[in-house]
């Protein structure tokens, strides 16, 4: 059953700060489209139950991909296909890249953007992952000011997140890393490209000698929010990757996600590929 368009209204700001304003004095009344690329599938669906938005795509605000020696930081309305072609992205955050161009269409990542992907609030979204594996940090604006925080904690349930009615994201900083970390990408669907995730996982370590100095692990599709596997984490620290350690690591893992059945998988299913995957990113670093 398609939706009555008629029944929607859609603004188009001409500023950041008429949107803001907005928002202030409307606030959880008006919410922001970009790409559309997530809230246009609900709408041909007719599941689109929100009914007023406002267009940030064309705020020039949003946009725009900035490096210094510190970090990187991206625009939320920063699209896929601009992730996948900047060089230093590319070298630096290649879990990113690879989670944009495993992200849907050509057509779909020439449109949907970086921002629209976190507070859609989707815990099978591709980037979520590796932005978490990054320590990742998300700047949020609203009339009353502005705001940094990390993005681990930001999302604290199925489509909840820590950001105000009256708030919009603004930015995304990625902070740049002189070590040499290892990383490591996997997303399992049902097809090789254009499929929601049944299982998405994300990983990065820092190995000295054999020993794991430092490592970070998310996982996509097997909680209620995209998940930071921070015990699992813990029981790797200074340890090296042996066949004792990584069955160890994959009981912790299996106590810290909770995967669920639904109409794309089964919990089994995405428990046991969740600990494959974290194998074998772990054997990777043994060798």
């Amino acid at each position: 059953m398609r939706a009555y368009i008629p029944a929607y209204d859609l603004r188009v700001p001409g500023s950041l700060s008429e949107t803001l304003a907005l928002l202030s004095r409307e606030p959880g009344v008006w919410q922001p489209f970009a790409g559309g690329t997530d809230l246009m599938v609900l709408l041909e669906a007719g599941k689109l139950s929100h009914k007023r938005y406002l267009s940030v795509a064309k705020l020039e605000d949003l946009r725009g991909i900035d490096v210094t020696t510190a970090d990187v930081t991206l625009g939320a309305l920063t699209t896929y296909s601009e992730i996948q072609n900047h060089r230093l992205l590319q070298k630096e955050f290649p879990l990113l890249c690879t989670a944009a161009r495993e992200t849907g269409s050509i057509a779909t990542q020439n449109r949907g953007t970086l921002g629209g992907n976190i507070v859609n609030a989707s815990p099978a979204a591709d980037s979520p992952p590796a932005l978490l594996v990054y320590d990742a940090e998300i700047e949020l604006i609203s009339a009353r000011g502005v705001r940094w925080l990390p993005y681990h904690g930001f999302h604290t349930g199925y489509k909840k997140m820590q950001i105000a009615p009256d708030e919009l994201l603004r930015a995304v900083r990625l902070p740049r890393r002189v070590k040499k970390w290892r990383q490591y990408y996997r997303k399992v669907g049902t097809r090789r490209a254009q499929a929601i995730s049944k299982v998405c996982f994300a990983g990065a370590a820092l190995v000295e000698k054999g020993t794991i100095r430092d490592v970070r692990i998310a996982l996509g599709s097997v909680a209620p929010i995209v998940l930071r596997a921070v015990k699992t984490e813990d029981a790797l620290f200074g340890k090296k990757a042996t066949p004792t350690i990584i069955a160890a690591a994959r009981e912790t893992l299996a106590q810290e996600i909770a995967p669920i059945d639904d109409i794309r998988s089964t919990a089994r299913y995405r428990l046991r590929v969740a600990q494959n995957l974290l194998e074998e990113f772990l054997s990777q670093l043994a060798k």
